[in-house]
């Protein structure tokens, strides 16, 4: 309806639906208070229309605010019909993108005569009202009168169809279960390949691109595909952002992974759908392109929105509502389905139609959706019974087979999906060549290095690939281990800090074997030849201790003979001159004589001399006095902490509510606030 006051009959007459069903929705309305029944006619609650009016992305001009002098139906038709087709043209592009532009260049007073560019003309005629900021406004009889009287083009009251086609209930489930369990295996592929090789976490915190390459070629899927798979372990609380051993942040599998690892299948798609249905994270954006023109990766912080667990439901939903037998056809089902998700939700924004289209392409690989329709597992995920998912889904995914077919060509064939422990063993040994129904794994010696690095040995290689094949072990495939194993090691590379090499294979002999010496970390690697994993600045003074008289050999084979630097360190003061620590400590004596006679000269003053000053004013007249007679004087002084003491100064001048005066104490001049003198006392007679 018309966010405006407006009357029952007239709804019925601008509104593109059944009458029947336009009653019925006002009604619904009055009960709700959201509309109320005005003398004047129906009016929307406050606020109600400002809610309405803020959202320009449904595309609604009929929403929009009445111009000030709208004119009848016949009036507004008579200018769409003065206009040019330009500026018809342009009209009608405005309307489509939300009813609003901006005027450029236009100007905003111009009569129609005037008018020299199709805006100026839209604008001349009242078809287009200026606002604040330069944004130019399509009434809401405008959009009306352009979209034939109506508020929308098309009926509100009738549901887009879905198109659809039949398929039996039992393909859609045996379909979703193989995916289901596909993408099972794949996630733990992924997690186990970045529990040894870690990738590295952007600055940004997202993944980089040539990461996500690098694992959509060891997965064999698209990077897409990998970015989904991705994505959903993190929401799955399966990966997550930590420090490695060397303190770099890199994307590793949590401890929740080996639990996880450890269930069924079921149990493990089930967590993974879940979190898939729930998580705000917006995979099918990975690759694509921000407004800013940068590229999207993969766990990138901002790459989530709060519409698409929303989206994702109301998809399933309505793949929930067809009837038994009926999925979405090929081609058209998916943009068909996207209109009613539109149809039903008019006021999101464009982009809820690609998260709609996008849910049902993820639900399709994650096995919640197969062959077009939602599968009985499906369905208990979209209702979040983990039980039900579980029981609904263990039936439909594949058995796991617990052998292989070896050949001669050293390929291994799967006639099945493998069981867990096997997959993960021969995906140590052999390299995945082909995904799908039977799955071939290759023997290189890549491959097979790959064990040995491990820690398998031949035999345990021999035995292993002999235990799981059905077929004999082809004599091509014994002979690449056993020149692996062959070759394997034969250079072997360490660390080691330092090396001790002597002519004398005995002197070598006693280190080796001392019994102080087992913390030098000591090997013999030729006769003549030791390595230690101790530096060498650490090493040279513990084979002294030990009675050896190690010399350092250069790089290039000479011995190293070089005078140790002469180490110096600045003399501390307590240790300088004689006649200069005699001096301070004169001074220092001096000093406290000074200080000492001082406070007896104070403390002989005070009983025989009346005080003068009491209050500011006497004692700046008493400070006065003695500056200009030249005598000495007893203040009472209060200093910072509040502390009250008797000084013996020499009054010199007073300016700036500050005595400067020469302090006995001390024996120097300082400054003395005025406003902390207390007393002013003449001295008496000096003390000899």
């Amino acid at each position: 309806m018309v966010a405006n006051q407006t009357t029952q009959s007239e709804l019925l007459r601008i509104v593109h639906a059944d009458p029947a069903a336009t009653e019925a929705a006002t009604e619904r309305l009055v009960d709700l208070a959201l509309v109320w029944e005005s003398p004047g006619g129906l009016r929307p609650l406050s606020g109600v229309g400002e809610a309405l009016r803020g959202d320009e992305s449904a595309g609604v001009s009929g929403l929009r605010p009445m111009s000030a002098d709208p004119g009848t139906p016949e009036e507004v038709a008579a200018r769409l019909t003065a206009i040019s087709p330009r500026a018809r043209a342009l009209l009608e592009h405005v309307l489509a993108n939300g009813g609003e532009g901006t005027t450029g260049n236009a100007r905003r007073t111009v009569s129609a005569a005037d008018a020299a560019t199709p805006v100026e003309e839209l604008i001349a005629h009242r078809l287009l009202i200026p606002r604040d900021g330069g944004v130019l406004v399509l009434p809401g009889e405008v959009g009306i009168a352009l979209r034939g009287g109506h508020t929308t083009t098309t009926p509100r009251d009738e549901v887009p169809e879905l198109a659809t086609t039949e398929r039996d209930a039992a393909l859609v489930d045996r379909t979703a279960g193989g995916a289901a369990f596909d993408v099972v295996r794949r996630t733990e592929l992924l997690l186990d390949h970045w529990g040894l090789e870690p990738p590295a976490t952007l600055r940004s915190g997202g993944l980089a691109v040539r990461d996500l390459k690098a694992t959509a070629s060891e997965l064999q899927v698209s990077e897409p595909e990998a970015g989904l798979l991705i994505e959903v372990a993190s929401a799955a609380g399966l990966l997550t952002s930590a420090a490695d051993p060397d303190g770099n942040e890199v994307w590793l599998p949590t401890d929740a992974f080996d639990t996880w690892a450890a269930g069924s299948t079921g149990e493990r798609w089930a967590t993974l759908a879940l979190a898939w249905l729930d998580t705000t994270r917006l995979p099918s954006l990975i690759g694509a392109k921000d407004p800013g023109g940068k590229t999207w990766n993969a766990l990138a912080p901002d790459l989530s929105s709060v519409m698409a667990p929303e989206a994702r439901a109301l998809a399933l939903a309505q793949l929930a509502d067809l009837a038994p037998g009926l999925v979405l056809a090929t081609g058209t089902g998916v943009p068909s389905l996207v209109e009613r998700v539109a149809w039903l939700r008019p006021r999101r924004p464009s982009v809820h139609r690609d998260l709609v289209a996008a849910a049902v392409h993820e639900a399709g690989l994650l096995g919640l959706v197969g062959a077009g329709g939602l599968s009985t597992a499906g369905r208990a995920v979209l209702a979040h019974d983990h039980d039900a998912a579980l029981a609904a889904i263990t039936p439909h995914l594949p058995h796991p087979v617990d052998h292989v077919l070896l050949q001669a060509d050293l390929t291994a064939v799967a006639p099945g999906p493998l069981e867990t422990e096997l997959a993960r063993t021969l995906h140590l040994l052999a390299d995945v060549e082909s995904r799908g129904g039977a799955t071939v794994y290759r023997f290189t010696n890549g491959s097979v290095r790959r064990a040995f690095d491990a820690g398998w040995s031949a035999l345990e290689v021999h035995e292993f690939v002999g235990s799981v094949s059905r077929t004999p072990i082809p004599q091509p495939l014994t002979y690449l281990v056993d020149d692996v194993a062959r070759t394997f090691g034969t250079v072997r590379v360490g660390h080691a800090e330092a090396f001790l090499r002597a002519d004398d294979e005995a002197a070598l002999t006693e280190l080796l074997h001392h019994p102080k010496a087992s913390t030098l970390g000591l090997r013999r690697i030729a006769p003549t030849v030791l390595i230690s994993s101790v530096p060498v600045d650490v090493l040279l003074p513990r084979l002294r201790e030990l009675g050896a008289t190690p010399v350092v050999e250069a790089p290039d084979g000479t011995v190293r003979v070089a005078r140790r630097d002469l180490l110096r360190a600045r003399r501390p003061r307590s240790s300088r001159t004689r006649g200069a620590a005699q001096a301070r400590a004169q001074a220092t004596v001096a000093s406290v004589v000074t200080a000492i006679r001082s406070g007896d000269r104070a403390t002989a003053s005070r009983p025989t001399s009346p005080t003068i000053a009491t209050t500011p004013s006497s004692a700046l007249a008493a400070l006065r006095e003695a500056i200009e007679s030249r005598e000495t004087v007893v203040i009472g002084y209060v200093d910072n902490h509040g502390a009250s003491s008797d000084r013996v100064v020499d009054p010199l001048r007073l300016e700036g509510g500050q005595l400067m005066a020469h302090d006995h104490r001390s024996d120097d001049e300082r400054l003395f606030a005025v406003h902390r003198i207390t007393t002013v006392t003449p001295l008496s007679a000096p003390q000899p």
